[in-house]
């Protein structure tokens, strides 16, 4: 089944693209397509990226103080 691409501002991104590859607009989409596809797989989830950092903020000792107001108001100088 075509694609018809209907939104003047894709269809000039296609060209833009294809005009970079010298490719036609259709091999310039499919290799967009394909790219983004990939990326997607590869990306490393949000959590995935933040447990290590969640896991050194974890292994600190607790200090049993608790932090409020005045606490918050005198790391930021009393802003």
């Amino acid at each position: 089944m075509p694609l018809n691409i209907r939104n003047e501002a894709v269809n000039q991104l296609a060209e833009a693209l294809a005009a970079k590859l010298a490719v036609n607009k259709t091999e310039a989409v499919a290799r967009a397509l394909r790219n983004e596809l990939q990326r997607l797989a590869e990306a490393t989830p949000l959590q995935a990226r933040l447990r290590p950092i969640q896991d050194r903020v974890m292994s600190r000792p607790a200090t049993g103080l608790d932090a409020d107001k005045a606490f918050f108001d005198e790391l930021s100088g009393d802003l």
